[in-house]
């Protein structure tokens, strides 16, 4: 049976709240399905009309259903009852009976109280005796059959490129307050691992505005043009230190010759090694950093091959708010996981100093560099994930 293409949105009450990454971490590991993609939307009215529209036409109680249309029509809507930003979170999912999973496995039932589920753990369902819905929060939407699945991911696709992708200027600040924009890049993550919802939730005790997240297949070029600058730190910073190779001539000289060698002509030629070896090296180093961050190893692909998307998959996610730069990387950590303080980022998720769990940006001026680089600069990518919708509702 073929694949099922569907979705997830996390509610704007939910980022509100900070749940996003709870919330991701649950979707990511409670189910086989794989993740194809993700963006921010903040629908507009002529959505939430038409995205209303569908909900008349599901199959579920219509009491439910009423309560559903006012909960979307009230907090959907950029001008809201309560006051907040629309933003979304919008995934999506592929795999086998991928609608009926993510709807009862694992998103779960509008009056779920158990903590198994999505709903269960972050919505919200409170019924007086008489019957009366007297709060409602659902955490997460989905779509509830293939008919209505279809329907709603053509809307999507229709409204992507206008409502989604990077929502930079849709969170007001105060007067008098400079908002920073910095990019954090999750590095490569297993299938069904609840790691990149675990790094997000810790990154919500900055207070910063999540309004750009995209599922990132870095391809080499893209890898080798991001992590350049580091060649030229890697050739000092790595540089072969002459002492260590004048004791491993020693050591061959010693087991080839029947003389010996003077020290002085040693030395000399450790330190020309030494400085011929570093670019190989840094080179060395380089590469590998290029192989983790895209699955592909640099030095067998072709040229042409480089641009493709890599294998390995990660999460780029966009904050904002005031000191953006210095409140992600110090809940991040140092370079070096295991230099880090206790409770941060790196130091409870990295391994070492390539595999460190996140990258996030040193400054404002190189957020905007690397953000262009992987695609996080406009809104091209939702037309990415509109011609993935498409192609998908194309061969059904």
């Amino acid at each position: 049976m073929a694949d099922e293409l569907t979705y997830a949105l996390i509610t704007p009450y939910s980022l509100l709240k900070s749940r996003t990454g709870g919330i991701l971490g649950r979707l990511l590991s409670l189910t086989n399905l794989e993740i194809i993609g993700a963006t921010m939307f903040a629908p507009s009215d002529a959505f939430v009309d038409k995205y209303c529209a569908t909900i008349e036409e599901q199959d579920i109680k219509p009491a439910w259903k009423k309560v559903m249309i006012n909960y979307i029509n009230s907090n959907f809507r950029r001008q809201n009852k309560f006051g907040i930003t629309n933003r979304t979170v919008l995934l999506f999912f592929k795999g086998h009976q991928a609608i009926e999973k993510l709807k009862d496995d694992v998103i779960g039932p509008i009056t779920s109280f158990q903590g198994h589920t999505i709903r269960g753990s972050f919505g919200d369902f409170v019924e007086s005796s008489d019957g009366k819905v007297e709060y409602f929060e659902p955490s997460v939407l989905s779509s509830a059959d293939s008919v209505v699945n279809d329907k709603q991911l053509a809307l999507l696709a229709e409204y992507l490129p206008k409502d989604g992708g990077v929502l930079e200027d849709i969170v007001k600040f105060p007067e008098g307050v400079k908002p920073e924009t910095t990019l954090v890049i999750l590095k490569p993550f297993e299938e069904q691992s609840p790691l990149p919802g675990n790094i997000i939730d810790m990154f919500s005790r900055t207070g910063l505005y999540i309004v750009g997240l995209k599922l990132l297949r870095m391809s080499i070029a893209q890898a080798e043009e991001f992590y350049g600058p580091l060649i030229n730190i890697f050739r000092e910073k790595l540089k072969p230190k002459p002492e260590k190779i004048a004791e491993k001539l020693k050591e061959t000289f010693k087991s080839t010759f029947s003389f010996e060698v003077p020290n002085t002509i040693i030395n000399t030629h450790a330190e020309q090694l030494a400085d011929q070896l570093k670019d190989i090296n840094a080179m060395h180093e380089f590469n590998k950093i290029v192989q983790y961050m895209t699955g592909l190893d640099p030095v067998k692909t072709s040229p042409a091959d480089k641009k493709k998307p890599g294998t390995a998959r990660c999460f780029a996610l966009i904050y904002r708010g005031p000191d953006a730069i210095r409140k992600i990387r110090n809940i991040l950590g140092p370079t070096d996981s295991k230099k880090g303080e206790p409770g941060k980022v790196r130091r409870i998720y990295g391994e070492d100093i390539m595999k460190n769990a996140a990258h996030a940006s040193d400054a404002v001026e190189n957020a905007e560099r690397e953000r262009k680089i992987i695609g996080l600069w406009d809104n091209k990518g939702t037309c990415e994930l509109k011609e993935l919708i498409e192609s998908y509702l194309k061969r059904k």
